[in-house]
């Protein structure tokens, strides 16, 4: 079995070589891998600033300071996991449909296999193709989602796609097991009290931010473990998440959010030990970043990902 993993910066520098993530192998291959990184570069869904098309480079250049040895979870990651930078999906830019559906068939085979995906938006519209993807191949799954809109919106200008319905329409389309699924961090001004109400009705557990910081970290990760159980999960993490401080570089950013190890310890505890069949991290967008700030954090949550995913084959 082949063994993928980062080059070893001990002998060739980090600013040497071409862009990937953590320095792994580009190489789009699902044999003797355990996850894949891969960018979907779709900004089309954005309501308000557009560039989140170069997200995925940002993050990747970003990548490159990570290190193999998480020490909060005590896990070396490539003495557990194989793993590779699977590349960019291809999509047709100012189409929105038409890349839905190019990206639900290119990944569709990632989910028949028993790889476990990381997408690097993007904005958060490309979270509906995902997880039709995830369905058609794995049946409705468990979503947590931190973010600080909770994406259930009916419709943008009598448009039924954007970055703000992705939510409502997998529910829709039964993609999501809503019972087990949990929303995290919504915050910030409404058009009315429907843009929070809607996704509570659709069934679906919400956090928002004020809820999470009464109730405390520890409870919040309760909260998620208790809400998933031991279903298949897809996590969702909206980089404006965090506070703009900490996340600047976003296409809709919202005061009064995370800080960036917060969010780290969220993902590390409230994820801990779940049923992970796949990740993303969207609307992370370079041209409003602040000396790489948000495409570091956005790097480092996914490192927490991966580690986590190394974690369980640990315990294994």
């Amino acid at each position: 079995m082949t063994k993928y993993q980062p080059i070893n910066s001990f002998e060739s520098p980090r600013f040497c070589g071409v862009r990937t993530f953590m320095r792994l192998p580009n190489k789009r291959t699902l044999t003797d891998v355990d996850f894949i990184v891969s960018g979907i570069p779709f900004d089309t869904g954005g309501s308000f600033r557009i560039g989140t098309r170069f997200g995925p480079q940002a993050i990747r250049d970003a990548s490159i300071l990570l290190r193999p040895y998480n020490p909060v979870l005590d896990v070396n990651i490539f003495d557990y996991c194989s793993g590779v930078d699977y590349g960019d999906i291809d999509v047709v830019p100012g189409y929105i449909e038409e890349s839905y559906q190019r990206i639900e068939e290119s990944i569709t085979p990632i989910f028949e296999s028993d790889v476990v995906p990381i997408f690097l938006g993007g904005d958060h519209s490309v979270t509906l193709p995902e997880l039709r993807a995830v369905a058609k191949s794995k049946g409705p799954v468990a979503l947590v989602h931190f973010d600080s809109h909770s994406d259930t919106w009916d419709s943008y200008f009598e448009k039924s796609y954007n970055h703000g319905t992705p939510i409502r329409r997998a529910i829709e389309e039964k993609c999501l097991l809503v019972e087990n699924s949990i929303q995290v961090g919504m915050r910030g001004p409404l058009y009315g009290p429907e843009d929070l109400n809607d996704a509570r009705e659709m069934g679906l557990e919400v956090l928002t931010t004020q809820e999470s910081r009464e109730i405390g970290i520890a409870e919040t990760v309760k909260r998620i473990k208790e809400r998933v159980q031991d279903k298949p999960v897809f996590v969702t993490f909206d980089i404006d998440f965090l506070d703009p401080v900490y996340a600047p570089g976003t296409g809709t950013p919202e005061i009064g959010g995370f800080t960036t190890w917060e969010a780290q310890h969220l993902v590390r505890e409230g994820l801990r030990g779940l049923n992970f069949v796949g990740f993303d991290l969207v609307e992370v967008l370079p041209s409003y970043d602040s000396n790489q700030v948000t495409a570091f954090a956005a790097a480092g949550i996914v490192y927490e990902f991966i580690s986590l995913l190394a974690l369980n084959r640990k315990g294994i």
